[in-house]
């Protein structure tokens, strides 16, 4: 986006999803039992067996974090079905699991139901196991059937996730795809594919930079594997970030979650610069999480509660405009101490914030690019009075603003060269 583009305005569904902030994803599956990433599609179905599978454990888990959403990976790259599909035999029906008549997407399904929870469902395009894969029309329509069984059987769906991996240089038929999507979950996100709505923020980190924009063409999309409907404009396309609990997407018992210090900094790193995070926590191979994920899943969430859930909420008044922007004051409440500055950028019309300052006494206390759905300043020394908050960009306004006192101004910190293993087993 420029600064002399016209924005794109978002549609009421992406701006709730925008509003939302913070999702789980849930990864589990076949490969959940042999300690892989990406297994190939002849894991047999009977290696699937969890013990005490609970879906409502995975959708308390998002409570705890703050999430409004999950997505499950209903069908990964190895092509193993978690609901009991027509198309193959390669799902959960041919499993010991429930004695071949369980569905774990039913189950998930239920479990957000009963807490308020948005439901998202991740479908691969890329299919280890189908035949029907060798012949790009033949599996087009397996696909459509498949995607027509889940946007049909399960309630409202908040979002739709095409993975592109693994499919570089294939020829999916998108327009009949989104077709199915568009006829039965019109308000669904989508994910990065297709004709999406949403996209990824290009690593899988968890982690945006500054700017953070939601006005993209096809060029910008970062995503080496992203294959859409041509469009000749560009896009409204908020970006996810998604990243594991643990170093690995699907459970093992040799790997282990995140510091907390680390979760920090991807939150501050995503929702703290307008971006939605996706934090996956893979459950184990009894279909429960992991007792040392769950116990950081829970001490996040109640960091997060600690520092950000007591907010003082306050107003702006536009008290400038010009044709480059705004000036927007804030009066602080009497005898308030704050040490992060949330801004909300009014985005009904688009996004238009292309960089911003935060004065308080004339001095500058924080600066940045853009704000969009929320971007947070730590904020050492604030001084006294109100605050100013200068906008550059036509027709920029604030929403509203957003004083925390966490008692921290600590930058949390990723660990000194952290990277995810790309040594993996395959299966």
């Amino acid at each position: 986006m420029t600064a002399s583009a016209p924005p794109l305005a978002p549609t009421p569904q992406q701006l709730a999803w925008q509003s939302w902030g913070i999702g789980l994803f849930v990864h589990v599956g076949v490969n959940t039992f042999r300690g892989v990433e990406w297994s190939d599609g002849t894991i047999p179905p009977a290696a699937f067996d969890p013990s005490d599978l609970d879906a409502r454990e995975w959708v308390e888990a998002a409570r705890a974090i703050g999430a409004r959403y999950l997505v499950l990976t209903a069908k990964h790259h190895d092509g193993f079905c978690l609901w009991p599909t027509a198309t193959t035999d390669y799902s959960v029906a041919s499993s010991p699991w429930r004695d071949g008549r369980g569905d774990v997407v039913a189950e998930v399904a239920r479990a957000c139901r009963e807490a308020g929870i948005g439901l998202g469902l991740y479908l691969s395009p890329w299919d280890r196991n189908a035949p029907a894969y060798a012949d790009p029309d033949a599996y087009a329509d397996l696909y459509v059937a498949q995607l027509t069984e889940l946007c049909t059987r399960y309630g409202p769906l908040v979002e739709l996730w095409f993975d592109g991996a693994g499919s570089e240089g294939y020829r999916y038929d998108w327009r009949r795809i989104m077709d199915v999507a568009r006829t039965h979950q019109p308000d669904a996100m989508v994910f990065n594919m297709g004709d999406p709505t949403i996209r990824w923020v290009g690593n899988e980190d968890g982690l945006a930079t500054d700017p953070v924009e939601y006005v993209v063409t096809h060029s910008q999309m970062s995503n080496y594997t992203v294959e859409t409907i041509e469009h000749a404009d560009a896009l409204y396309l908020p970006p996810e970030c998604d990243v594991s609990l643990r170093r690995g997407w699907f459970w093992r018992a040799d790997d282990e979650p995140k510091s907390l210090e680390h979760l920090l900094a991807i939150y501050y790193r995503s929702v703290g610069l307008g971006a939605n995070l996706l934090l996956n926590v893979p459950p184990d191979d009894r279909g429960r999480l992991d007792p040392a994920d769950l116990a950081r899943v829970e001490e996040l969430g109640a960091e997060l509660r600690r520092r950000f859930a007591d907010p003082v909420r306050v107003t702006p008044t536009e008290s400038a405009t010009h044709a480059g922007g705004s000036t927007w004051r804030v009066e602080v409440p009497a005898a308030r101490a704050f040490d992060h500055v949330r801004l909300v950028e009014d985005l009904r019309d688009g996004q238009r914030v292309v960089s911003h300052r935060v004065l308080r006494d004339g001095a500058v206390i924080a600066e940045g690019g853009t704000v969009g759905a929320g971007r947070l300043h730590i904020v050492a020394t604030p001084g006294d009075g109100a605050l100013e908050i200068e906008l550059t960009g036509a027709g920029a306004r604030l929403a509203e603003v957003l004083l925390h006192d966490v008692g921290d101004v600590t930058p949390p910190r990723i660990p000194a060269g952290y990277t995810a293993p790309t040594d993996y087993p395959e299966s």
